[in-house]
Order: structure tokens, then sequence, then C-alpha cells
């Protein structure tokens, strides 16, 4: 079984950690048709589109044309 040897200092252990550590917010582009906020490459949350075809239907607008 793997022991350590000798402790591993606070410093040495958070610097090891701190790579995985992201500060940046993420990139965020303008939905083309709805015009809000979403990632890019991503279906639009708002309005369910994607490349400015309908990927996803909205709920509403099923439930109003029953």
């Amino acid at each position: 079984m793997a022991v350590p040897k000798h402790k591993v200092s606070k410093q040495r252990r958070n610097t090891r950690n701190s790579a995985n550590f992201n500060v940046e917010a993420p990139t965020l582009v303008e939905c083309p048709k709805c015009h809000e906020l979403k990632k890019p490459h991503t279906v639009c949350k708002n309005c369910g589109t994607y490349k400015n075809k309908t990927v996803v239907e909205d709920k509403k607008k099923k439930d109003s044309k029953k």
C-alpha cells in the first residue's frame, strides 16, 4: 500500500490543487433569435434554438396547442 514518506506542506498541496481552479467567467454569446446570452455551440435555454433551427419545443407552446 502506498504511504507518503514525508508530510506534504499546505503550500505544496494548495499549489497542486490550484491548477484546477478557474477564475475566469464563462464565454457568452448572444442568441440570434431571442438575444439572450448563452454559451457558444449550445442550445439556447430561452427559445430552444441552435444554428437558427428550433431543436427544443417550448412547453408553453405545446400546452396552448391542446
